[in-house]
């Protein structure tokens, strides 16, 4: 399992991360404080708060190629 803190603070990156993630077939969760929700639902995204940094669980060890594609997404850590 990786994990990786994301931003999604505009309606085009939502859709943009949707259709990313779910060309891949392992499983993902986003989780936001105690909610946790379907990292490829964009109904699901849109119940969270997106003004914060959000958690991505992924829950595969061979998921290099989907971060490499996710990066725009990334929150940086300083």
């Amino acid at each position: 399992m990786k994990t990786a803190n994301i931003r999604l603070s505009l309606v085009e990156n939502v859709n943009k991360f949707v259709n990313i993630v779910s060309r891949y077939p392992f499983e993902m969760d986003l989780r936001a404080g105690r909610h946790v929700v379907d990292a490829k639902s964009i109904l699901g995204i849109f119940s969270l708060d997106l003004s914060r940094p959000i958690a991505l669980e992924i829950y595969s060890d061979d998921c290099d190629q989907l971060m490499e594609e996710i990066k725009p997404f990334l929150e940086e850590t300083v």
